[in-house]
């Protein structure tokens, strides 16, 4: 039988994590299942605490949201044995989504207990960890706002979060190398994709899969600031891509710069400073899942 070591961030889902881990642990030692369960304190802390559960064989469980999920993929991805899951707690949980993850109790014990373990992709952002997204630009621009207003109703700041970062941008000149391929050109956002879908529920780069052996580049170019409500709104569904100001391309390696200071995001949260240099480990992270999930489109991340 699995054994388990739960990582709950207590800020996550506005301090609710660990509320929503109890039932779940109940659960799964009621089913005679060894169970630990640390606080963490911080992205280091996380990284650390995974990298030692996972070198041990334990299931580390990212009990928080996409930024925690990141922390404890790249402890497991580090320690290169155990595996991970995901209890969603946060205010995004993009990748649990992306992955069919449950909410309820009862069907959360099922998946830790009896779910597969599906190997899936990771980004290796200048040595960062991110089963999810890469971005620079306006969307990172949103993240910083984001991350300084927790108390807002979390749909309602995302929404807002990407209005205001359109307001106060200036043009700006992005060097871009895909597999060798540089370009220069003006862009607003630029995000290498794994999972395709970030910003509670904008499904930003639907091609990406996150087990497919290859990341997904999406550009995003200069456009009136007065269509931002509408595509925000089409990329909910992943409409925006028709756009002409939408570019997609696939690698395997990219390198980003921009010509001014911009932060640079993965999964929720700034993690350096540019160029960013992002490679794809293939199949590195393996990460346990439902057995039975929705079917291909919007949710599971799949292609249509």
């Amino acid at each position: 039988m699995r054994e388990f070591t739960a990582l709950v961030n207590p800020i996550s889902g506005g301090g609710r994590a660990a509320a929503a881990w109890e039932p779940v642990a109940a659960g799964l030692r009621d089913r005679g299942a060894t169970v630990r369960t640390e606080p963490t304190r911080g992205r280091v802390h996380a990284l650390e605490l995974a990298e030692v559960a996972a070198g041990r064989g334990d299931v580390v469980v990212a009990v928080g949201g996409d930024g925690l999920v990141r922390d404890v993929a790249g402890g497991v991805v580090a320690a290169g044995s155990g595996a991970m899951a995901i209890v969603p707690a946060g205010r995004g949980n993009d990748l649990a989504h992306t992955l069919g993850v449950p909410t309820g109790p009862a069907a959360l014990v099922t998946m830790l207990l009896d779910g597969p373990e599906r190997a899936i992709d990771v980004l290796d952002v200048n040595g960062v960890i991110a089963p999810g997204n890469v971005y620079v630009g306006v969307d990172s621009m949103a993240t910083q706002i984001i991350n300084n207003n927790r108390r807002m109703p979390a749909l309602l700041l995302y929404r807002l979060a990407g209005v205001i970062a359109v307001t106060r941008w200036r043009p700006s000149t992005y060097t871009i190398d895909v597999d060798g391929v540089t370009r220069t050109l003006q862009a607003r956002s630029v995000v290498v994709a794994n999972s395709g879908r970030y910003g509670h529920g904008l499904r930003i780069v639907p091609p990406a899969v996150v087990d497919d052996g290859h990341l997904d580049v999406l550009v995003i170019g200069e456009g009136p600031r007065s269509a931002v409500v509408r595509f925000i709104a089409e990329a909910r569904t992943g409409a925006h891509v028709r756009r002409p100001e939408v570019e997609l391309a696939v690698g395997r390696s990219v390198t980003i710069d921009v010509d001014r200071p911009l932060p640079l995001c993965a999964d929720g949260d700034e993690v350096g400073l540019l160029p960013a240099v992002v490679h794809l480990r293939e199949a590195a992270l393996p990460i346990v899942v439902p057995a039975v999930v929705p079917a291909a489109g919007p949710e599971t991340g799949s292609r249509p």
